[in-house]
This record gives structure tokens, sequence and C-alpha cells, in this order.
């Protein structure tokens, strides 16, 4: 991570907890939450309790120290050796019967979670639409594909906004590696919340799959550091997350999904990309039309939040700060209404290269692939092979021809190299030659 980034990581962090009301918890969530924690996992001094339940030790001691005063929690009078000498506790009858009675109304413990308000407020500190990105750093990220100028300056407004990007264009030409380098574009890091609470119920955010913690110097060490952590622990500190869905999606993925067995809501899967990107993959794949789930994100684009359900039916508003990037094969007039286009605030084309742009990515490719390029093969390529294709030439095309060049010779039992006999067979599996197939 570079110093600006440092700076940046610092200025937006959610502030340190100091007492119990800082939280924004209710007192009776807070300790049915820890009485869960100390029946479910194997935990027992402070510094343990409080690495279970995400809160510095000092407001963890207050909570304790209620527990015991209303003969949950008891002191187990062992003094661990292995964790500084600190005392035991555990829960009496009396805590693990409403230890239980908690759990049956949710199977939740574990970190506490931040109440929707104070993570609305988090959001707007660390908005993906205050991202400064440069022209070095989208073609950074993109180092390893050979992009037209022209492209790079529809790109980089486009991912700089923050806002809504269609992506389209004949299959083949890079728009899926083109989302991903605007993934790796995004280098800085936001706060991602355990969970977060609203209306007495928690809602799971942090995803491993999704979001990839760094390790923050203040949260490795002693008790006393931990103790002083300089932002709120219940937030990890994560890459900007990144959502990437193909033909999978369905509509149902984009709202808060319930398990009624353990009764804990998981976050949705664009709730879980808030401050980062979502990346919708060969649109026009899945099952759902593409104009149904354009319709469901035609408000959140617009207005900047998202709408999600209870169980109960009780709707609420989420933060909607995600960089939403549609790719897909179709003509954007084939798969959409104009009052959809007109939400999707970029459109960029991404065409297959010339002619010039192809040698030059065949050229690269087969060189990262140890194929020696052999003038009278490619000039066999382009002269004899590409004219019964209308000259039409697609990025996919070199690094495929030339892993077939690579099968065959590993065939043959013949060092790597390019022939135009060898070219002809590559060809015969890049087009499949259209036939009647009599059953």
């Amino acid at each position: 991570m570079n110093i600006q980034n440092t700076e940046a990581t610092a200025s937006n962090a959610p502030p340190a907890l100091r007492k119990l009301e800082d939280t924004g918890l209710q007192p009776v969530m807070m300790r049915d939450i820890m009485l869960k924690t100390l029946f479910r996992k194997s935990v027992e001094t402070v510094t343990e309790i409080s690495a279970a339940v995400c809160l510095p030790s000092t407001l963890v001691t207050m909570l304790i120290d209620q527990l015991r005063d209303m003969n949950l929690l008891q002191a187990t009078g062992t003094l661990h050796a292995n964790s500084g000498g600190e005392m035991g506790f555990q829960l009496t009858d009396s805590g693990k019967a409403r230890a239980l009675d908690a759990l049956s109304q949710s199977e939740y413990y574990g970190p506490m979670p931040v109440p929707l308000e104070m993570y609305k407020v988090q959001v707007k500190r660390q908005s993906i639409r205050d991202i400064r990105l440069t022209r070095d750093m989208l073609v950074g990220s993109m180092g390893h594909l050979i992009i037209p100028d022209d492209l790079i300056d529809q790109l980089g407004p486009a991912v700089g906004s923050g806002k809504s990007v269609l992506m389209y264009g004949p299959p083949g030409n890079g728009k899926s590696s083109i989302a991903e380098g605007i993934r790796a574009a995004m280098g800085d890091t936001i706060y991602i919340p355990h969970a977060i609470a609203y209306s007495g119920q928690v809602i799971t955010m942090y995803d491993p799959i999704v979001h990839t913690p760094i390790e923050h110097s203040g949260e490795t060490g002693s008790a006393l550091r931990r103790a002083t952590t300089k932002h709120d622990t219940r937030y990890l500190l994560c890459k900007r997350p990144t959502v990437m869905t193909g033909g999978e999606l369905m509509l149902n993925m984009l709202d808060l999904k319930y398990n009624s067995v353990s009764r804990t809501y998981q976050a949705s899967l664009q709730l879980k990309s808030t401050g980062g990107v979502f990346i919708v993959d060969d649109l026009g794949r899945q099952e759902e039309p593409p104009q149904a789930l354009i319709n469901r994100w035609i408000v959140p684009l617009e207005v900047g939040y998202d709408i999600l359900a209870l169980q109960s039916g009780e709707k609420f508003e989420v933060p909607f700060d995600t960089l939403v990037v549609f790719s897909t094969n179709f003509h954007p007039n084939d798969i959409f209404d104009q009052a959809a286009l007109r939400r999707i605030f970029f459109k960029v084309k991404i065409d297959g290269p010339t002619q010039d742009q192809f040698l030059k990515i065949f050229a690269m490719v087969a060189k990262k692939k140890k194929v020696p390029l052999n003038e009278e093969a490619l000039l066999y390529l382009l002269k004899k092979k590409y004219p019964t294709v209308d000259n039409v030439y697609a990025n996919y095309h070199a690094p495929f021809l030339c892993d077939q060049l690579r099968a065959i010779c590993e065939f043959e039992g013949i060092p790597y190299q390019m022939r135009p006999d060898l070219i002809d067979r590559a060809w015969e599996n890049l087009y499949v030659k259209q036939e009647k197939i009599v059953h």
C-alpha cells in the first residue's frame, strides 16, 4: 500500500470505540451476542472474548461486569498462564439458559454488528465516487493488454466517475479482461464491517470470497494495543471489493439471503460490493432477461441507495455506492429500452483489433508461450486464413492459436514452431465448419 493510500485509509477510518454507547447498539443486543459467543466458542479470557466479538478489551470488561452483576457470568478462579495471567470467565446456569433463549431467536454470534445508520456514514467516508483514477493507474492495471489510446480515453472518465459502465462488442475481444483491469485499478482500501444491524436483525456483511483483508498494524500485538486501537474494531480493513457474476446471476441474488434454520441474514451481492465494483459479465446469457436485470438496478443507479426487505416484509434503504460494469456481446439497443440505456452513464464499445494490433498481440503472446515467430507462417495466416472470415480479428485468436500450436507440437514430439501446415491444423479448432449433421 503506498503512502497516499495509507494516509487516505487513516483519514477514512471509522472512529475508535471508547465507551459502550459509541457502538450505537442496544445493551440487550450486545449482552445477548456476547452470551451466545461464549456459549458457542471456546473463549474465556478478556483477550479471547475481545477478539471473538471484535470490541476493545475495555468495552468487553464493561460487558463482563454487567453480565456478572446479572448473575449470567462468573469468574472461573483460574489464571491462564498462556494468556498473560488473565482471569477466565464462564457462563452460569442462568447465563446458559439466556444464551439458549437468544440462540432460538437468532443463531448469530461473534463480531458485534454496526448499526445501519452508522455504516451509511462510513460508506460516505470511503465512497468509490471519491477515487481519483489517473491514466497511469488505469494503463498500469491493464499492462498485459493491447488497448488503443482512444479506448483508454473512454474508459478513464467512465471508471473514475464511480457510476455505471456498459461495455459491448463482439465476443472474444477482452471485455472480461478489461473489467478485471478496472477492478485492479482500484488499488486502495476501505473498511468493511463484519455485520450490520437493522431493526433488531443482524445481517452478515464480510464474505472472504468477496473481501480481501489487509493486515492492520493496530490489530496485532499485545492486549494493550488492541485496547487502544485507532479505529472501530468491528470493521476489517480490506481491498475495495469486487463481485463478478456471469450467466449464473439471478434476481434473487440481489436480495437479502435469509436462513430460516439459523434465523440469520446474509447481505445481498450488491450490498457486499459497496465501495467497490460489481461486474455483470456476459449480460444476456442469464436466465433472467437483461431488461429485467437492469430494471432491478434502475433506482439504485439513479438515487444512490437500494431497497431491501426483511422476512417480515419491512423495507429499508441501504447505501448503493458501487461502480457497476455491464459487459455484453449483444448490441445495447437489442436488449435494453431507451429508459434503461439513459440510466447507464457510459457506453463503451470494445471492438476487435486491427491487423497491426493483432500482429502486436500475436507477437507478445507467442513470446510468452515460447512459440518462435515464423514470417512465412504469419503471412499464410493473414493472406490465406483470415480472408475466409472477412478479415475479422479478435483478441482471443492469438492465445488460442498459440495454444493449439503448442499442443500439436507436443503431440508430434517436435520443438514448438509455426508452419503453414500447423497453422491449418490449429485453424480447424478456431472455427467450426458449417455443415448439416445427419442423424
